[in-house]
């Protein structure tokens, strides 16, 4: 007993105490691991190669899914009918029958905890309009994330000589998703049915084993096929920090857990996020000429978070308010601005949107003369 607690002991220190400079994924090709709030890179390991993604595919697929209905196109109460070239999609599958008819949340959480190949084949039939028609969707949506090393050929991941991605891309395309919280709704379940039209139930259990098995593990996506080898996008939050990694061509599901356990362990237990300013909090209020309100109070569009080792001492930053030239009306959650963040050196490192939390209406004659005989009576003209 003494020498299995030794052991461990010896075990935990080293996790805690690992040097980013080793390799935490010495089992994988490729991986990444990052912050989500800054997009800073924790971990690197040959980010830029092209590889084959597998399943992990659907993590582009989902986020136009969640772009699809956060923009009001879709709804996940929609319905949508089968095709026989969904449910005859070869490869991991929840059989899915041709002329069956399911909620968008149904398949949605057949995508995202079973990698329904059939399910997202019918979720790209639906908002593509055709298979071709939502890769064609994938692929311009990859240039507007300024991805550079991929490529989609098809929704679901099964392998094609010009379908590829990097960590690095992969990364990116996550950090997007993630911007769609309901997402996590889907991805952190470990078990459960889908009821089938004819009554019965499809036991679904997520591929990604570590939502079971590592705390604050909440997603996103797993892949396998021979020539992608055995791949996964893993986040996990922790207190206000959350982490991203991805791991491509492991050889096992049991070593790619094991990286990314790794990585997880390495990036909690020595770095530390740091709120600047909070997004809830206004920072100051903002005159609107000709506005039905005169003024109104500024939001940060997100918090600023900084990044720095548990090691060290909290980071000093000053920061600069900048306010655009607004013309009535506006509404709410509208850009009106931005924060630059400040170092000791007086370099910008950082930028945030402001944004309103209200509409302001143009202000009416009568408005603006009641305005005026105010500021008469109080002697702001004197």
């Amino acid at each position: 007993m003494r020498k299995f607690l030794f052991g461990f002991v010896l075990c935990c220190l080293f996790l805690i105490h690992v040097n980013a400079e080793e390799d935490l994924a010495p089992n994988s090709q490729s991986a990444i691991l990052i912050e989500v709030s800054t997009g800073d890179i924790l971990f690197e390991k040959n980010i830029d190669e092209k590889l084959a993604p597998a399943s992990m595919t659907k993590v582009m697929s989902m986020l136009l899914i969640m772009e699809a209905i956060d923009s009001g196109k879709l709804s996940m109460d929609d319905d949508v009918v089968i095709s026989d070239n969904a449910s005859n999609m070869g490869g991991s599958q929840i059989f899915l029958q041709t002329g069956e008819k399911y909620k968008v949340r149904e398949l949605l959480k057949g995508i995202a905890v079973a990698s329904g190949n059939d399910a997202v084949v019918a979720m790209a039939e639906k908002i593509g309009g055709s298979v071709e028609g939502f890769v064609e969707k994938m692929n311009k949506r990859a240039k507007e994330l300024g991805l550079k090393n991929t490529h989609f050929d098809n929704p679901h991941g099964l392998d094609s000589e010009n379908h590829y991605t990097t960590a690095r891309d992969m990364s990116v395309m996550a950090r997007e998703l993630l911007k769609h919280e309901e997402i996590l709704n889907f991805t952190s379940i470990y078990e459960d049915y889908l009821k089938k039209n004819d009554g019965s139930s499809i036991w679904l259990v997520n591929t990604n084993k570590l939502v079971r098995f590592y705390e604050g593990v909440d997603g996103l996506k797993t892949g396998y096929t021979k020539t992608a080898g055995y791949c996964i996008t893993t986040t996990a939050k922790k207190g206000e920090m959350r982490l991203l990694s991805v791991i491509m061509n492991a050889p096992t599901s049991d070593l790619r857990s094991k990286d990314t356990t790794n990585m997880l362990n390495y990036g909690f237990n020595t770095y530390q996020l740091n709120i600047l300013l909070n997004k809830d909090q206004a920072l100051g209020k903002v005159k609107i000429e000709k506005g039905k309100k005169e003024e109104v109070d500024l939001y940060l569009k997100n918090n600023v978070t900084i990044l720095s080792k548990i090691s060290e001492e909290k980071p000093n930053y000053d920061y600069n308010i900048i306010v655009n030239d607004l013309t009535v009306p506006l509404t709410n959650k509208q850009n009106v601005g931005q924060v630059e963040i400040i170092n000791d050196d007086g370099d910008v490192i950082k930028r945030e949107g402001l944004i309103i939390k209200e509409d302001v209406d143009k202000a009416s004659v009568l408005n603006l003369f009641v305005r005026l005989l105010q500021n008469l009576t109080s002697g702001n003209f004197l």
